[in-house]
């Protein structure tokens, strides 16, 4: 039997896709940045409208030269998982400093912030405790809890009634009940009521983890994310997140005050088994944090830029969301709609992500764009353009 078989109807899908697509839109090359706002994708400057580098600090002139440096003193990588011989002494350094700036006893950092989630939630849980997920969660977290072999309840997104009533009915379950909600949420930028949950979560003996992966950096006066904003840090029991996003760098943390991090250390089989972070990208995501929190008024221009879009594409009679985040969706009804307006987009100059069921929460398309505080007004009032214009061609 070909062991490809299992995969017939996603063959059938992307064969569909890409013979009706002038361009395979799982496999666009950015030639180079020219800046964190402007690449070449082929061989023309395009606006990144579609990259998660939030403050623009993938291109840190201080994390550049962090990792340039460290690589010249202390080499390339580590050769090993964190509980063998991949453990540096920046790796210490750099989750006491985020500890410090989460305001929290202990900090563990991870190789991908898919692996935060994966590991976290691996180490927390088993099969006799009880996670329960909002039914929009990141991929990342369904495959922690598929890896942790816990019972799974999902409650409505961003609900935090039908959370409460799931809670209820577990009053008598013996073993532990965790929930798990995103600050921001990566496909359509609802921001969860992390206060109201918070609330539920105390009422009935149950812990709380928030993955603020893409609400790091972006929100709160320090950029500590939603939790920060409404006021419920000291509720969350275990915050993740990831570098790649507002850090622009690559890897992942858990933050806590729980002392129980040790013992996660010795049973999280993706930090045991995976070669730790190297040298070079730890001194350039430091590099970037301390970018992060001398400029505040990075946060101020994103937020301005995220409203400038968000009312833009409104305003050009285009469907996104309620919320006004740094990810602003268009929601499209038809996957052949979505596949021509993405490339129409690209065509003019403007790149995004397109987003296709059943990744999507809803089953409909999305044209996902998430915006930069180095974006200039003029470059986001260009992209609102070109997505009026091609909304117009066909005829939306």
């Amino acid at each position: 039997m070909d062991i490809f078989a299992k995969h017939a109807g996603l063959r059938a899908s992307y064969d569909g896709l890409t013979a009706t697509s002038p361009r395979n839109p799982f496999e666009v090359v950015i030639e180079r940045p020219v800046s964190a706002s402007v690449g070449i994708i082929e061989g023309r400057e395009t606006l990144l409208f579609g990259t998660n580098n939030y403050l623009g600090l993938s291109q840190s002139k201080k994390a550049i030269e962090a990792a340039v440096e460290t690589a010249e003193t202390m080499g390339v990588g580590t050769t090993g998982s964190r509980i063998a011989n991949g453990t540096f002494g920046l790796h210490r350094k750099l989750e006491a400093r985020l500890a410090e700036f989460f305001r929290r006893k202990h900090c563990m950092v991870f190789s991908t912030g898919y692996q935060a989630n994966l590991g976290t939630i691996s180490a927390l849980v088993n099969k006799d405790d009880v996670l329960l997920l909002d039914a929009d969660s990141h991929a990342s977290i369904y495959d922690g809890a598929k890896l942790s072999g816990a019972q799974v309840i999902r409650f409505r997104h961003n609900d935090p009634v039908d959370l409460e009533k799931r809670l209820a009915r577990l009053k008598d379950h013996p073993g532990a009940k965790l929930i798990v909600a995103e600050g921001i949420y990566s496909m359509t930028g609802n921001v969860a009521p992390l206060d109201k949950f918070v609330d539920i979560k105390t009422r009935h003996g149950a812990y709380l983890m928030a993955d603020e992966a893409h609400s790091f950096g972006v929100m709160g006066a320090h950029g500590r994310g939603v939790a920060e904003v409404q006021g419920c840090e000291d509720g969350i029991d275990f915050v993740v997140g990831t570098f790649s996003k507002s850090l622009g760098t690559v890897g992942g943390y858990c933050v806590t005050d729980h002392d129980g991090v040790d013992l996660m250390r010795l049973c999280s089989r993706p930090y045991m088994f995976t070669a730790s972070l190297p040298p070079e990208i730890i001194a350039a995501t430091m590099a970037a944090l301390e970018d992060m929190q001398e400029h505040p008024e990075l946060r101020t221009k994103l937020r301005d830029n995220a409203a400038r879009l968000h009312s833009g594409l409104q305003k050009a009679g285009l469907k996104t969301g309620e919320h006004v985040s740094p990810v602003v969706a268009v929601t499209l009804e038809t996957v052949d709609q979505a596949v021509a307006f993405w490339n129409a987009l690209l065509e003019n100059g403007v790149y995004v992500n397109l987003s296709l069921p059943p990744a999507t929460p809803d089953n409909r398309p999305l044209l996902r764009c998430s915006v930069m505080a180095a974006h200039s007004p003029e470059e986001i009032d260009h992209a609102v353009t070109v997505f009026a214009e091609v909304a117009r061609y066909f005829g939306l």
